[in-house]
């Protein structure tokens, strides 16, 4: 099973939150907050925080920014994973990603069906990579996002992790880029 080596350091990750909402602002975020709250409790540093609105080229226009920047090497979003008409959110990010994380959402579905049962099959939560940047896209509630982040991604962005995790190979991403 998985646990942390205390012999290394840990190394916090800049994560920029990204809720997709029609409805929410920065006052009533609940699940936006329950990430932020989780990430700097880790020792993580939010890198920006943003709400924008369940549009497919805008979910994908903020993606792509935070991807271009430096100052973020994870981006995790809220809200629009369903099956409704306006979730759009996996769609954008996959318009982004270079790979797709298949077993991100695999996971997330196993640790959803522990908490909500059958339900979890309604959830298309799914994580990418692109240009170097890890990209997560979980349900818009506050508990699959505690689920998501107590679960799986608190121990997949701690480098002292094992037997791995995602931050020990983020030199790595855009290794292919380098390549002459």
């Amino acid at each position: 099973m998985s646990r942390i080596d205390n012999t290394k350091d840990f190394i916090p990750v800049r994560i920029a939150v990204l809720t997709v909402s029609d409805t929410r602002d920065m006052a009533d975020d609940r699940s936006g907050d329950t990430l932020v709250k989780r990430l700097e409790a880790a020792g993580h540093i939010l890198a920006d925080r943003m709400i924008v609105r369940d549009e497919r080229d805008q979910i994908a226009d903020q993606l792509r920014e935070w991807v271009a920047s430096p100052e973020v090497d994870v981006v995790i979003s809220t809200g629009g994973t369903g099956l409704t008409g306006r979730d759009v959110t996996v769609e954008a990010h996959r318009d982004v990603y270079e790979k797709e994380i298949d077993a991100f959402g695999t996971v997330f579905t196993m640790v959803s069906m522990q908490k909500i049962g059958t339900s979890a099959i309604q959830s298309r939560a799914t994580g990418g990579v692109a240009g170097g940047t890890y990209l997560f896209a979980l349900p818009g509630s506050p508990g699959a996002c505690k689920d998501a982040w107590d679960e799986i991604l608190s121990f997949q962005l701690d480098y002292r992790h094992r037997p791995c995790n995602f931050v020990e190979i983020t030199p790595r991403l855009d290794e292919h880029q380098r390549r002459k």
